[in-house]
């Protein structure tokens, strides 16, 4: 099976293509750094999955290849649900990972350790010809006052899965992806793709 990831992020490749493999799917995987002529898809939905399907509705037309695509973020109780869909750019449409990482921490001031619960949230869609399949995973953990740990990208730093006392960012590889979100979207569509055989 080839598949192209509607990605740039290496994070998300090298995260997607070390679980898709765990899985045991025998994929050939892409990324769009191999179509130079697809360009970046505005993400202007209003939910993961609207966005999730629309990437990979148009690198899939771009490609004419199968494209898998997701949308991810956090989601923190304490503040509505923010950043939600705008986790990336939470701080600004030129936001990097340590301006939305110190934006959160900021609005979490005083918050008490049990109103800290957030998730993470992860939308994989897979579009090929006019078919669309979507899944769902999620990780539901607590956030932290001060980042820790090396690892990880995003809100790695901050986050405290339920039943640990590090952050995804203080795990290993293998350790963070067993418990993650994309995780167990990804495992969900290994599983529908493993029937399709």
């Amino acid at each position: 099976m080839h598949f192209v990831l509607a990605t740039r992020n290496k994070n998300k490749i090298n995260e997607m293509k070390a679980i898709l493999q765990e899985a045991g799917m025998s994929v050939t995987v892409h990324s769009l750094d191999d179509f130079p002529q697809c360009g970046d898809v505005v993400e202007d939905g209003t939910t993961f999955e609207a966005n999730a399907v629309k990437k990979a509705v148009a690198i899939a037309n771009c490609t004419g290849m199968a494209a898998i695509a997701d949308d991810s973020g956090l989601e923190v109780d304490a503040l509505g649900g923010a950043p939600g869909v705008y986790s990336a750019r939470y701080s600004g449409d030129s936001a990097d990972d340590t301006a939305n990482l110190n934006k959160l921490l900021n609005e979490m001031k005083g918050v008490p350790y049990e109103k800290r619960t957030a998730r993470f949230v992860c939308c994989i869609a897979m579009a090929s010809g006019d078919d669309v399949k979507t899944f769902f995973g999620y990780a539901d953990g607590r956030i932290g006052t001060e980042p820790k740990g090396k690892r990880g990208f995003g809100y790695d730093p901050v986050f405290y899965p339920d039943g640990h006392d590090r952050t995804f960012a203080e795990m290993s590889e293998s350790e963070k992806n067993s418990m993650s979100h994309r995780y167990a979207a990804l495992m969900k569509l290994a599983n529908y793709l493993k029937k399709q055989v």
